[in-house]
């Protein structure tokens, strides 16, 4: 039989129980300093993630656009830089964005990369290829104020990482259906589409065209021809759809009515805005002319008293080069002069610059149809697709007719929404955000 003392539960003397409640009180506070650390320190640094994404996203999208306008430009690449890094900066001062501008500290070089690309799975990097159209803006470590941070730091004996962020963004162009048409059509093949080759439907880039508005539209229309496009009522609509005013969509695979007869009046006062010419009911605080107006002078003419008809300067015929045109030795103004007077009048290093004038006014936007079978006049025609043609010179008339000489160019400015995969196709373009890849491969930043 056991004695009553064998059977008492052994406990620890009072005096050894000394020190318990505060071991239970340190690693309760230890847990609610954590729990802190977390809620105030993490929601912290969720709120200044998102204030730092955003001001990314602009900076890219403002390099992007950039680009677009000063690619050619000498100083392409700085330019883009200096606009990515610009929007930054103005973003970090907006309300709420202290923080942010106090990490700058007015080294936005050092806080910010800007990189260029061709492609938008990259490789980025700066200057970035000639052909550049991808910006990607990247900040690698944006720290915060610690608040419990620096806390939890020392508790956890370095096991808690710095209290940074990091944000990356990447814009570039895409496809769109573009609402700033002018009422025109020019005829495509949709047998000779392949981007690869620089082929769009039977045009190549720096093609000379000859968009005619004819008293007479009797002939059948096929790929070349060009026909006037029936948007609305009355030659006056034709006039201020040409001098940029009002708004029409189509999309891919929509018709378009064409517009028989002839709209000389309203035709070439409405398009010779765009040189700072105006006559008629036209004024240049409504139709402002573009950043740059120079052309060939004399104007080339167009000559159909031979066979084949061909577009003439000085008397000679008029070839086209990869977007250079010459006549009998002489270098016409064409397109490529254009861009890079335009690019250097952005980046702020052109002359002859238009004070009020707008970036690629002389660019129209034009519908692609396929006419096959079809005959002039009245007719509906399915639309393959929408080209960029810059026009040379003012329009003039000439006889019952009035002539638009342009130049086939594969990408310009567009509006409408963006397309959902990035350019790989002719005509207008808008800017968007993608998401950001890895160089060289289609795997997703974990930033993006």
């Amino acid at each position: 039989m056991m004695t009553p003392r064998a059977q008492r539960a052994f406990t620890a003397w009072p005096g050894q129980q000394r020190g318990a409640v505060t071991v239970i009180i340190v690693i309760a506070l230890v847990a609610i300093l954590m729990m802190a650390a977390l809620v105030l320190d993490g929601g912290h640094m969720l709120l200044n993630k998102t204030r730092l994404q955003n001001a990314v996203d602009a900076a890219a999208l403002s390099g992007a656009k950039t680009l677009s306008q000063v690619m050619g430009a000498g100083n392409a690449a700085s330019a883009t830089r200096d606009a990515a890094l610009f929007t930054l900066n103005e973003n970090a001062k907006a309300a709420g964005n202290q923080e942010l501008l106090t990490a700058i500290g007015g080294n936005l070089g050092a806080f910010a990369v800007v990189e260029l690309a061709d492609n938008v799975y990259g490789p980025f990097s700066f200057p970035g290829p000639a052909n550049a159209s991808y910006v990607r803006v990247k900040v690698a470590n944006y720290s915060l104020a610690g608040y419990f941070w620096s806390i939890a730091q020392s508790i956890g004996t370095g096991t808690v990482g710095a209290k940074s962020l990091t944000a990356i963004a990447t814009a570039g162009p895409s496809p769109t259906s573009p609402c700033s048409l002018a009422p025109l059509l020019v005829c495509g093949d949709p047998a000779k589409y392949n981007p690869d080759t620089g082929m769009f439907w039977g045009y190549r880039f720096g093609d000379l065209e000859v968009l005619k508005s004819a008293a007479k539209n009797s002939d059948p229309i096929g790929p070349g021809n060009f026909q006037l496009l029936d948007f609305g009522a009355g030659g006056k609509e034709v006039g201020d759809l040409l001098a940029g005013g009002g708004s029409v969509c189509r999309n891919v695979g929509d018709s378009v009515d064409t517009k028989p007869g002839n709209t000389v009046g309203p035709s070439v006062q409405g398009l010779n805005t765009r040189f700072g010419d105006y006559t008629g009911p036209y004024r240049s605080s409504d139709y402002p002319p573009d950043l740059v107006t120079t052309y060939s002078n004399p104007l080339m003419t167009y000559n159909d008293a031979v066979a084949p008809a061909r577009v003439e300067y000085g008397g000679k015929p008029v070839a086209s080069s990869n977007g250079n045109l010459s006549a009998g030795g002489t270098q016409l103004f064409d397109y490529n002069d254009y861009a890079a007077r335009a690019a250097a009048c952005v980046a702020g290093g052109g002359t002859g610059c238009e004070s009020n004038g707008v970036f690629e006014r002389r660019i129209l936007r034009i519908v692609v149809g396929d006419c096959s079978g079809k005959n002039a006049g009245a007719t509906s025609i399915p639309v393959l697709g929408f080209g960029c043609f810059y026009v040379l010179q003012p329009a003039q008339s000439v006889g019952g007719d009035s002539q638009i000489f342009g130049q086939f160019v594969k990408q310009c400015d567009g509006d409408n929404v963006p397309g959902p995969t990035p350019q790989d196709d002719a005509g207008p373009q808008i800017i968007q955000l993608y998401k950001t890849f890895i160089n060289g491969s289609g795997t997703p930043s974990i930033d993006s």
